[in-house]
């Protein structure tokens, strides 16, 4: 599924799995350093290592670690206050809409990361990233599948995309915060898609049915211009 999906949409990143589990997984290795975010998981799965974290290993993202309901020590959860405070301070955050962003309603214990095409088990949550044009073609099939987002396009902060698609049961467009592009070193020209990985299977038949069917409107709305 995870070659389908590259290959239908010309994917310059590979797309990754994310996994949740009680306890530690077996077969899978921890991962060998902590990072500084949550989200620089996601491109190390990207570029083709598979891992599980424990809840220690996000102790450094406090952001994340609130998206992820991460139980955080005192000094790690002073740090979020103190993040939080600094994001009101600049205006970038209210503090009323805190509690209004997507939270995963159990406490974290293990996350397995991986490329979904090495990915063991069916995935909680697929992240792609990819260019608009990439981007609107899952969307497409998503709608086409069922799964279409209904809350528009998610802004910051990027991992909150992950609870939102374990929540909803549907797929979420996220246009990526400073923070991800800056631990990810995401593309200024790509966003985010992510969906249930239990719904795989329809997306992607609808994929190929949603890119033939944009290859040959494009010829056709080509020639209507021209004929204008």
């Amino acid at each position: 599924m995870s070659e389908q999906i590259q290959q239908l949409l010309d994917l310059e990143t590979a797309p990754i799995a994310v996994t949740f589990h009680d306890a530690q997984p077996d077969g899978v290795s921890r991962v060998e350093k902590v990072e500084a975010s949550g989200c620089t998981y996601w491109r190390r799965a990207a570029e083709g290592k598979t891992f599980y974290t424990e809840a220690s290993d996000h102790y450094n993202c406090p952001i994340g670690c609130y998206t992820h309901n991460v139980e955080l020590p005192d000094a790690q959860m002073k740090e979020l206050e103190s993040t939080l405070g600094l994001m009101g301070e600049l205006g970038y955050i209210a503090m009323e809409e805190v509690p209004g962003i997507p939270r995963q309603e159990n406490a974290f214990n293990n996350a397995v990361y991986s490329p979904l095409v090495d990915a063991s088990e069916t995935p909680d949550v697929v992240i792609i990233s990819g260019t608009p044009r990439q981007m609107m073609l899952l969307a497409e099939a998503a709608t086409a599948a069922g799964i279409g987002t209904e809350n528009g396009v998610m802004g910051r902060p990027t991992c909150a995309v992950v609870p939102a698609v374990i929540q909803g049961g549907r797929s979420v467009s996220s246009l990526g915060c400073i923070g991800n592009r800056v631990y990810t070193a995401l593309s200024d020209d790509d966003f985010y898609f992510a969906f249930p990985g239990e719904h795989i299977d329809v997306l992607v038949e609808k994929l190929e049915t949603i890119v033939n069917a944009n290859r040959a409107l494009e010829e056709y709305h080509q020639q209507r211009q021209a004929d204008f």
